[in-house]
């Protein structure tokens, strides 16, 4: 099976619970959202320029790094033909460590049963991204301690409905739970306010460091 890989390169996790330590990242072509934010939107188009990989060739690519943290993105990794494949090349080297960042609207039912399954980064779509609405809520259920869900947040209308959805589903007892800032929409100080102001004990604030380090819109970091 032949990925199309727009990107491949090694950085720091930009965030999720392995934000600061070095990780390969593969970014695959495609996704079924639109968000209004969303910052890869160029990874999505249908001219973009990709690189034809198997999946031993990533695998490959991925060793060579002689990085440990594999971070699988995209577009929408979950979209590709053959990732169960990849997933079982990539669960059989222990010394890796596999995350897949997942937009919340593809169900993660069938890749949470492969021996030695990848940790999953999903997001939550809120209102400001116009997606809200392709959110898969049954996803919440297979998340476990190992996962994030993460809420990207905008406005106060953001922060609520985050609240709302981490306290409907009960989430922090469930798995990690991060809200990260649109980058320039919103202080970060405002989100302290919030989540002090409703006790949202158990629930992470990050940064995106990649942004901060390096131009927002720089590719390859």
């Amino acid at each position: 099976m032949d990925f199309k890989v727009v990107e491949k390169f090694v950085s720091i996790n930009g965030e999720g619970r392995l934000s600061g330590q070095l990780a390969v990242f593969i970014r695959f072509a495609g996704c079924n959202l639109d968000c209004s934010y969303c910052d890869t939107q160029w990874a999505n188009e249908e001219n973009v320029k990709y690189e034809l990989m198997s999946e031993q060739e990533i695998y490959q690519y991925i060793k060579a790094t002689k990085v440990k943290n594999v971070t699988l993105t995209g577009g929408e990794p979950l979209l590709q033909n053959g990732l169960i494949e990849l997933l079982n090349i990539l669960s059989k080297d222990d010394n890796l460590s596999v995350e897949i960042e997942t937009n919340g609207s593809v169900s993660l039912k069938e890749f949470i049963n492969i021996k030695n399954p990848p940790k999953f980064t999903m997001d939550y779509k809120l209102p400001s991204s116009n997606m809200e609405q392709k959110m898969l809520i049954d996803n919440f259920k297979y998340l476990t301690k190992n996962d994030t869900v993460k809420f990207v947040s905008g406005s106060t209308n953001d922060l609520e409905k985050a609240k709302y959805i981490i306290d409907q589903h009960n989430l922090v007892s469930k798995t990690n739970v991060y809200i990260s800032p649109i980058f320039g929409d919103i202080n970060m100080a405002d989100i302290v306010d919030f989540m002090q102001k409703h006790n949202m004990n158990g629930v992470t604030l990050q940064a995106q460091l990649h942004k901060i380090i390096w131009d927002p819109n720089e590719r390859g970091v």
